[in-house]
């Protein structure tokens, strides 16, 4: 019997993020069975449709409202079988009705060390605010905005970064690391949450927490 995990992932772009999880834990200790686009002609479509994986576009524009696209997507995720959804550079925010369909089993790649820089144009904040360590976050989707438990972080220090595509070029294979390997401590079960404290997850006797602060 197949005990692989099955996940979906969520995109809007070129998939890089999407690539490296089909090139790390897809046919091992996942797999990928959906592939789903806010936007038509996604390259991230492509490189699915290359691995043999389900794909189809969900554009908001194409339903009366977000409600109604999540019911959507949500539905076509389930019938697939997904037991793990991955927002892998998914440029669109998920309501409390398609989380429900998914209990604790959303997750999200942020160009950030969160809680610092959520939302859109998180690289372009950093720079504006002159940081010189920038970050990587993968946590879990809550209905606020990259604010659900941290699952793993990793950060690289660009004394001189100035324009955005510099620090995305550097932090892009931290996130397909980090990424990868949440999904693998997913799979595995070893993701669990402090009793004392939900904001605080534990893998493998390490604690990743988000401050409050």
């Amino acid at each position: 019997m197949d005990e692989r995990l099955l996940i979906a992932v969520l995109v809007s772009g070129a998939g890089t993020n999407l690539q490296a999880l089909l090139d790390t834990v897809h046919g091992r200790e996942a797999q990928v069975v959906a592939v789903a686009s806010s936007v038509a002609g996604a390259p991230a479509l492509a490189r699915a449709s290359a691995r043999g994986v389900p794909n189809g576009v969900f554009a908001r524009a194409d339903y009366p409202d977000r409600e109604a696209r999540d019911r959507a997507l949500a539905g076509w995720l389930e019938e697939r079988g997904a037991q793990l959804v991955v927002g892998a550079g998914y440029m669109e925010l998920l309501g409390s009705s398609f989380l429900a369909r998914f209990p604790g089993a959303v997750i999200n790649v942020h160009p950030s060390l969160l809680p610092a820089f959520p939302g859109l144009r998180a690289i372009e904040q950093a720079l504006d605010y002159g940081v010189k360590v920038f970050g990587v976050t993968v946590h879990f989707i809550d209905e606020g905005v990259d604010s659900g438990p941290v699952i793993l972080q990793g950060a690289v220090e660009l004394a001189d970064a100035h324009e955005p595509q510099e620090v995305l070029e550097a932090l892009r294979p931290l996130e397909h690391e980090l990424l990868a390997e949440a999904v693998r401590l997913f799979a595995s079960g070893a993701l669990t949450v402090d009793p004392d404290n939900p904001r605080r997850l534990y893998s493998d006797g390490r604690a990743h927490e988000q401050d409050e602060g």
